[in-house]
């Protein structure tokens, strides 16, 4: 999303694939998969920067699909999942940013955001949570905060998994049907679904006021959960990449060094 740019989400282009076929894209997922650990060991070494990775999509989006399928290069010593649901007590005491701000990785490490802050100016917005003086004042907010962390050498991904409706019927009517994926549905999704175009509204927003310089928005089409692989793991070593990531220099020589 080029900043400043204004954004139509279509169901037809959620099912867009750029001219690649499933076995060709899970050949190159792999090989990303293998450039992402190669990076995420030298953005370790390095030190300098860290990198948050931001997923937001509709329920039935793939969220969690995307981290167990792309995530796994990570190695979990230096790769924190958090997952944001309803604020607690505690949380609803403080500025809204306050508990996202906590779970920011420190340098050196990478954090993926399953939901973040922009719920915030989404389900806040579409449930009238707060009043709408209150979540509009939140995109300038939310740019302030990401600004902040790109200053301290905090590298922003935000990932937007776009499906379409069609799509998320399918997956839903999955989650009933199939007995080990029931656990993930709740009726009160149903709900939500009837909110789609208030949720469309809202996601746009997001999309058009909060994609920056310093932290732009992607848009993955995500009705083929093979392309929406291919293309996450894809922006992530691109992203890393452009770190110009370095190993340390030793503070000893080590041709002098002689193990015996």
């Amino acid at each position: 999303m080029r900043p400043g740019s204004r954004v139509r989400l279509l169901d037809r282009n959620a099912g867009r694939v750029f001219g690649w076929n499933e076995d060709g894209a899970e050949r190159a997922l792999k090989l990303n998969r293998d450039k992402l650990e190669e990076l995420q060991y030298k953005l370790y070494a390095d030190g300098r920067f860290g990198l948050l990775i931001v997923l937001q999509a509709i329920d039935g989006g793939g969220k969690d699909g995307t981290i167990r399928k792309v995530m796994t290069a990570f190695n979990p010593q230096g790769c924190t999942v958090t997952s944001f649901k309803e604020p607690s007590k505690e949380e609803l005491k403080h500025d809204f940013l306050w508990r996202i701000h906590k779970r920011v990785p420190p340098r050196g490490e990478i954090g993926v955001f399953n939901r973040s802050h922009y719920e915030d100016v989404l389900i806040a917005r579409v449930s009238k949570l707060v009043p709408k003086d209150v979540w509009s004042r939140r995109y300038e907010q939310i740019n302030e905060f990401e600004a902040m962390l790109r200053r301290n050498d905090i590298h922003i991904v935000k990932l937007f998994l776009h499906i379409s409706r069609d799509e998320q019927k399918k997956r839903l009517e999955e989650r009933v049907r199939e007995p080990h994926k029931r656990w993930k549905f709740d009726p009160s999704d149903l709900e939500k679904r009837k909110q789609w175009n208030d949720y469309r509204e809202a996601f746009e927003a997001m999309l058009a006021r909060c994609s920056t310089q310093h932290a732009p928005w992607y848009m993955i089409p995500a009705d083929r959960k093979w392309f929406r692989n291919l293309a996450v793991s894809e922006i992530l070593v691109r992203e890393l990449e452009k770190l110009k990531l370095r190993f340390p220099t030793p503070s000893y020589d080590p041709r002098k060094i002689r193990i015996r």
